[in-house]
C-alpha cells in the first residue's frame, strides 16, 4: 500500500470510532437524563407530600388558637 491509501484508511477508521464513541456517549447522556427525570419527579411527589402536611398544620384550628396565645405572650397581654 502506498502512503495515501494508509492515511486514507487510517483517516476512516478514526472517523467510525469517532461516530462510535459519540453515539456511546449519546445513549448514556440519555440514560443519565432520564435517571434525573425519575429523581426529579420522586423529589416533586416528597414535596408535595410535605405541602400537604404543612397545609394541615396551618389551617387547624388548635395552630391559630396558640398562634394567638404566643402573640399575646409576646405583647405580654397575658
Amino acid at each position: 500500500m502506498d502512503m495515501t491509501a494508509i492515511a486514507i484508511v487510517a483517516i476512516i477508521a478514526w472517523m467510525i470510532v469517532s461516530i462510535v464513541e459519540a453515539s456511546k456517549k449519546g445513549q448514556k447522556k440519555q440514560q443519565e437524563t432520564q435517571q434525573e427525570r425519575n429523581e426529579s419527579r420522586q423529589e416533586i411527589a416528597e414535596l408535595k407530600a410535605r405541602i400537604e402536611v404543612l397545609e394541615k398544620i396551618v389551617t387547624d384550628d388548635k395552630y391559630t388558637l396558640n398562634q394567638e396565645f404566643a402573640n399575646l405572650k409576646k405583647n405580654n397581654v397575658a
